[in-house]
């Protein structure tokens, strides 16, 4: 069994591949020499002529051959790990590549979960493939031919009896192969899906916790877990049955080998020495196939996970854009935009509004209304929508994305710091940002005073900043933004699931930046829209209505309805 795309994406190892197999040789081709060594000292044994000087040739040789065996033996691990880091290295490449040409809108087409586990545990197991098994398909052809060699002119016939049973692994091994490329395919789609549905419901804890479902959601997932485990077993199963169906082969071809050695010495055929150095062989004819045949899991294992890795490989990629945006001034316009995740999920219809060079604009709604996709698509997150999205009367599909990425930023949730210093953080904003920038940018975040007694700019941040709380880790992300020359910053969610002191700072913050630049809040909580310029407020993914909102509150309808209840429930908590 041999992945053909595979093993061409991994040639670059071939050499390593082949290197091992040829110490691999060497080190068989000692070990024959070395049996070989002691059957002859059992013939001067045997004919009484065996002198001193003999067993001293013979001890030197015999050191010889050993520590021929083990440095071979060495070096063809050394080429096995020179191997698998070789493909490794390829394959997470070609992933990294590949999430970069896809770009933001990579999500439409995989899962998170599923790139992070091709790209660790599939790889690895790909890493054996290449380390293990191809390396043992070559040498398991190469070692019994050698083998057949050397044994044919001592008695062709048992030569040919031991060879004859060779064939009989590999027909064992594709007997099971069908059964086992279909197992393994089940146990990668449950995999994918118990690290979909883990990270799903890890992200979203918080909502579960607060609509109290994490109980039916731990159900779910115990039941998904179950699953899983029973088609591990299955695999398991099907792997120790191969397995005995080998050995059977394996040590009946060897006591096959050993009865015509012993039969061909009872008819004189051969002498005493040579059945002694066929029995010792027989074993060494099919160790190479049942070490390839143990390894043959493994290598399915790959195949599958290889399988999962082309399928992100192959994702079609979005048509790059390559028009550039005015440097400002840029006017954002939508008119009849739909979209939908899948043909039955529409979570935009038609909508339609527009966003005025240096405006403050609120996009309202309850959860699930289509809010944070609409903030997707204007920055380009998103793709394959129906419609129109116009930047500066440039379609988002036909912006160049280097160019959509300077003029549009968006500070999700739960923004994203990464472990070192705040600097090596900020600088991400802007590259070029003196320290006076940086400064500045904090002191606009109403961040400044907490950095100065923390150590500074050069204060230490944790990977995903577990060392601050959600509000500061979200003033800092803002205070990036605001390091950057984007002309439109979006505010989605920002103030979510953060204190008091935090949110009242970020929505000050909002307030003294529109006019600057153009501000799109996205939010559930109308107290921080109440002073945009325009407010739309989405439901079931159509604008349901448009305004300031003093004018919405006035109308009466669904916004001032929705406003009435969060002041009132507001207050009943207060």
């Amino acid at each position: 069994m041999v992945n053909g795309r595979l093993v061409r994406l991994g040639n670059r190892a071939m050499r390593y591949m082949l290197a091992q197999v040829a110490f691999q040789w060497i080190a068989l081709v000692a070990n024959i020499a070395l049996i070989g060594g002691i059957a002859y000292l059992f013939h001067l044994v045997i004919a009484k002529s065996l002198a001193a000087h003999h067993m001293a040739i013979g001890a030197c040789a015999a050191l010889v051959c050993l520590t021929i065996r083990f440095a071979a033996t060495r070096a063809a691990a050394h080429m096995s790990h020179l191997s698998a880091r070789s493909v490794k290295d390829t394959l997470r490449r070609a992933l990294f590549d590949k999430m970069l040409a896809l770009g933001p809108a990579y999500a439409q087409q995989t899962s998170t979960s599923e790139v992070v586990q091709v790209a660790g545990e599939g790889v690895e197991q790909i890493e054996t493939y290449f380390g293990l098994y191809l390396p043992q398909l070559l040498y398991a052809l190469l070692a019994p031919l050698t083998l057949f060699a050397v044994i044919a002119p001592i008695s062709l016939p048992v030569a040919v009896g031991l060879i004859a049973c060779v064939p009989l692994i590999p027909l064992a091994i594709a007997a099971v192969q069908t059964i086992a490329k279909r197992l393994l395919a089940s146990y990668w789609d449950q995999y994918a899906e118990l690290g979909d549905s883990f990270l799903e419901n890890l992200q979203g804890l918080t909502t579960l916790k607060v609509y109290e479902a994490d109980a039916h959601k731990a159900e779910q997932m115990d039941a998904e877990a179950e699953t899983f485990r029973r088609v591990t077993m299955r695999v398991l199963t099907m792997q120790l049955n191969s397995i005995i169906v080998m050995d059977l082969v394996a040590y009946g071809g060897a006591a096959l080998g050993i009865a015509l050695a012993v039969s061909a010495l009872a008819d004189g055929r051969i002498g005493l020495p040579a059945c002694l150095a066929i029995i010792i062989l027989s074993s060494e004819f099919f160790i190479p196939m049942r070490t390839l045949g143990s390894y043959f899991h493994t290598a399915m294992n790959g195949s599958a996970a290889a399988d999962r890795i082309f399928a992100i490989l192959d994702a079609p990629e979005p048509s790059p854009g390559a028009r550039e945006l005015p440097e400002r001034r840029n006017r954002i316009e939508i008119q009849g935009l739909s979209f939908a995740y899948t043909p039955e999920r529409e979570v935009l219809h038609d909508v339609a509004l527009a966003i005025e060079p240096g405006s403050l604009v609120g996009v309202a709604g309850t959860s699930g209304s289509g809010k944070s996709t609409l903030a997707s698509i204007i920055s380009g997150r998103l793709t394959g929508y129906t419609g129109t999205a116009r930047i500066g009367g440039v379609d988002v599909r036909d912006i160049e994305r280097e160019s959509l990425a300077r003029h549009v930023v968006v500070v999700p949730t739960s923004g994203y710091l990464f472990s070192g210093t705040l600097r090596e953080n900020l600088l991400m904003g802007n590259p070029h940002a003196t320290d006076e920038q940086l400064e500045r940018a904090l002191a606009q975040a109403r961040i400044d005073a907490f950095v100065r007694e923390n150590g500074g700019l050069d204060m230490p941040i944790t990977e995903g900043a577990r060392n601050l709380s959600g509000g500061q880790r979200q003033r800092l992300c803002i205070a990036r933004a605001l390091l950057t020359s984007a002309e439109t910053l979006i505010f989605d969610e920002a103030s979510s699931n953060i204190d008091a002191d935090s949110e009242a700072a970020i929505a000050e913050v909002i307030r003294e930046i529109a006019g600057e630049r153009t501000v799109v809040v996205v939010s559930h909580r109308l107290a921080n829209l109440v002073h945009a310029d325009m407010i739309y407020l989405l439901d079931g993914g159509s604008v349901a209505e448009q305004g300031t909102h003093s004018e919405l509150v006035a109308a009466h309808g669904a916004y001032a309805a929705f406003w009435r209840a969060q002041h009132e429930l507001e207050r009943n908590v207060a």
